[in-house]
Parts: C-alpha cells; sequence; structure tokens
C-alpha cells in the first residue's frame, strides 16, 4: 500500500503507474477526493475537540452542544474514513524507472541466458508421455481422486520432487538464510498484507473456517511474521528460506496447460525472502543476489534458460521491479517459467506495519523481497523433457543423484 501523502503529491505519476499496469487510474481522482473529505471533517473534529478542553465546568450546555456535533461529525466520518481505506488497497505500486512499459508478456524483455538448448537424434517427448512411461507420474488417478489438474507422483518421482526441494533448501541454508517450515492455513489480513487481495482474491481457496484460507505461495505467511512489529536496524537484513505447500485456484487460467503437471492447484516450494532497511540502492542489489540464486540452481541442474526483466502491464500490482526465469522445456519447445524474483520496496510492509528503528532511533517502514528458489513439479517437466533418452530412461540430474539413489530411471511396463 502507498503512503496517503505520497499519492497526494504524486497523483500523475500515480495515475500513470494505473495506466501502465492497465488498471483503471480514476481510482486515484477517488482516493483524492475522499481524503479531501476526511481531512476537512477531521479539521471541524479537532477544532471541535480543542474548543471543549477549553471549556470551563459552567459551559455545561455548550459542551453538551458540541459533543452533540462532534458525534455527528464521527458518523460521517467513519463512512468516509473506512472507504477510503478500501480504495488505498486497489493503488498499485510504482514501477522502477527503469522497468519496461508494456501491455502485457509481448513486452517482457530477454536481459540474459544460460545454456545449451538439447538437440535429440529422437522425437522429444513431453513430460507427460514420460511420466508415464516411466510411472512416476499419474495424473489420470490424480484426477479421479483429487479433481481437474490433480496428480500423483510415485517412485522416483517422489523422490526427485522432495529432492529438488531439499537441494535448494539446503544451498540457500548455505548462503545464509533462516530455514523455516511456513504454515499454509493463513488469515485474510495476511494475504491483503502480502498484496494477494484484493487483486488476486478470485485466484485464493477459502477455507470453511471464517477466517482461513490456503495461501498461494509461503511468500504471503512469511510477510505476515513480523506484522505489527518494529526490528532494529542492527539485525537487518532478514533472510529466510521458507518451505511450504501453495494452493491455487489457476481461475484465470482455464484452457491453459490442461495437460501433465506444469499448471497445478498444488505444489510445494522453496521461497526466498528478505527484508531490509528503505533504500533503493539496496533494492537493486538485492533483487540480483536473490535472482543469481535461481540461476545458480538452474545451472546445477544443467537446464538452459533465460531471464526476463518484466514489463509493467505483466509485473503484478504490488510489485516494484520483476525478474521472470524460465527454463528451456522441449516438449513445450519453448521456455517456460520456473521462479519469479521481486522488489516490493514498502508496499506489503506498510500493509502490516513492518517497521525497523534505525541507529539514530527513526522509526521507519521496511522494505521486502521475494524470489522463488524452486517449485516443484513444475521443475519436474524441464528435468523429464531435458533429461529424456531415445531408449525412453531418464537420466538423473547429477545433483538430484543423493536424493534418488541411483543415476538413471529406467523406463517401465505401463500398468
Amino acid at each position: 500500500m502507498l503512503d496517503i501523502k505520497f499519492i497526494l503529491q504524486n497523483q500523475n505519476k500515480i495515475k500513470q503507474a494505473c495506466v501502465n499496469k492497465n488498471l483503471d487510474p480514476t481510482m486515484v481522482d477517488e482516493v483524492v477526493r475522499l481524503a479531501g473529505q476526511r481531512k476537512k471533517l477531521l479539521i471541524q473534529i479537532e477544532a471541535l475537540r480543542a474548543k471543549k478542553n477549553k471549556l470551563t465546568r459552567e459551559d455545561i450546555q455548550e459542551a453538551r452542544q458540541i459533543k452533540k456535533e462532534l458525534k455527528e461529525l464521527q458518523v460521517k466520518y467513519q463512512p468516509i474514513n473506512q472507504e477510503l481505506e478500501d480504495k488505498l488497497l486497489w493503488i498499485p505500486n510504482v514501477p522502477a524507472d527503469d522497468v519496461p512499459i508494456g501491455k502485457d508478456e509481448s513486452g517482457n524483455v530477454v536481459v540474459a541466458k544460460w545454456g545449451k538448448i538439447p538437440k535429440f537424434d529422437f522425437k522429444a517427448k513431453k513430460h507427460e508421455e514420460i511420466g508415464r512411461d516411466l510411472d512416476i507420474v499419474d495424473t489420470k488417478r490424480g484426477a479421479k481422486v483429487s479433481g481437474f489438474r490433480g496428480y500423483f507422483l510415485k517412485n522416483e518421482g517422489a523422490l526427485l520432487h522432495l529432492g529438488v526441494l531439499m537441494y535448494a533448501l539446503q544451498k540457500l541454508v548455505k548462503k545464509g538464510f533462516t530455514p523455516v517450515i511456513a504454515p499454509a492455513i493463513v488469515k485474510r489480513f495476511v494475504l491483503f498484507g502480502a498484496g494477494q487481495f484484493p487483486w488476486g482474491e478470485r485466484e485464493t481457496y477459502k477455507l470453511n473456517d471464517k477466517d482461513a484460507y490456503l495461501a498461494g505461495t509461503a511468500e504471503q505467511p512469511m510477510m505476515a511474521y513480523f506484522s505489527g512489529e518494529t526490528l532494529k536496524e542492527a539485525d537487518l537484513p532478514v533472510k529466510f528460506i521458507a518451505f511450504s505447500p501453495c494452493y491455487r485456484r489457476e481461475a484465470g487460467s482455464y484452457g491453459k496447460d490442461t495437460r501433465g503437471v506444469y499448471r497445478v492447484h498444488e505444489f510445494m516450494k522453496i521461497e526466498q525472502l528478505v527484508i531490509d532497511v528503505a533504500d533503493t540502492k539496496k533494492a537493486d542489489e538485492w533483487i540480483e543476489v536473490l535472482r543469481r540464486n535461481s540461476e545458480e540452481i538452474l545451472q546445477d541442474l544443467n537446464i538452459p534458460y533465460q531471464v526476463l526483466r518484466m514489463c509493467t502491464g505483466d509485473m503484478g500490482e504490488p510489485h516494484y521491479k520483476k525478474y521472470d526465469i524460465e527454463a528451456w522445456m522441449p516438449g513445450r519447445g519453448k521456455y517456460g517459467e520456473t521462479m519469479s524474483d521481486s522488489i516490493m520496496t514498502d508496499f506489503q510492509t506498510r500493509r502490516l506495519k513492518i517497521y525497523y528503528q534505525t541507529k539514530s532511533g527513526q522509526k521507519q517502514i521496511a522494505y521486502s523481497y521475494n524470489n522463488t528458489a524452486i517449485a516443484s513439479p513444475r521443475i519436474l517437466v524441464a528435468i523429464l523433457e531435458n533429461y529424456q533418452t531415445k531408449s525412453g530412461d531418464l537420466i538423473i540430474p547429477k545433483v538430484l543423484r543423493p536424493f534418488v539413489g541411483k543415476n538413471v530411471i529406467k523406463r517401465r511396463q505401463k500398468p
């Protein structure tokens, strides 16, 4: 959430940010109008309170009249203040100046590529066929048991799944990140605080409990970990590497990637999260550090990838700057997103009231950053398709062999 003072002082800039992110800029006018009404009422309320404080005990009649007027003003103030707070939740973050302006994914810019795209001397298979032949992925029974986009991972598929997650976790722990297992059931304020709500509410699973939702990423519960707290500057940065199951309705992706496990309703993820001082120069440093960590994981797996600088129309409402990292997937014949890397500035931390006390004693709102270290089973799509062989076997990436206990998964007879 943006500071109301910043919005009032930069109305045209905020409107342009709305346009660039494919949002309605007139919402800024609504915020300005409501802020003006609220300010006018607050001035009247404060004036009456000051007048009341100057009254003597003998001014009983005047005190009663002031009390009545204050009550009437409060009745007017409450709905205006609430409407303003609600409207503020829809104002997006302002992108950095170097973010490409674009309406959709066509405006994203490739900034780096790594690895050699494999050339097979046989017809490459899609991951769903490979998984079926090896008896490590079962989407048919998954759909029977779980519904659309349901799946089972079995045999070495289960070991690959857990192995790649553990590999990423261990790698980041060695880099000084604190490992955390995050809850998947979260309260509503968590999703507003992380910027998932109000925009992404239709993508979120709501439970039967009054205030319970399924998190779509560990970023959400981890951002709320310090909500309402003031940290010490000396203790920053805080670096988490968090594991959690993730749940997404994919309501906006009907008809996309309907086969296999590229796009599913539930998956597991290792997420990098950082909270640090409010400094845009450090922000640019952090997004590169987190990006490098994710790239190293793909390099360790020896999977070709490209890095995209996301444009305004494809980066999300809470984002200040964002990269997507896409792994090469032969069965798709193109790159597919496997990681994202984001600067949120104080957008999330302002909503969640996460402060830090500077060395000079001042209280400031912190900055937050997040990055997907690895998500599975989507990464299995890239592994299966890049490591397939002509004989139908699957070579296991070297770094994952200790977790699977073998070098090759042999093709099995279909059940």
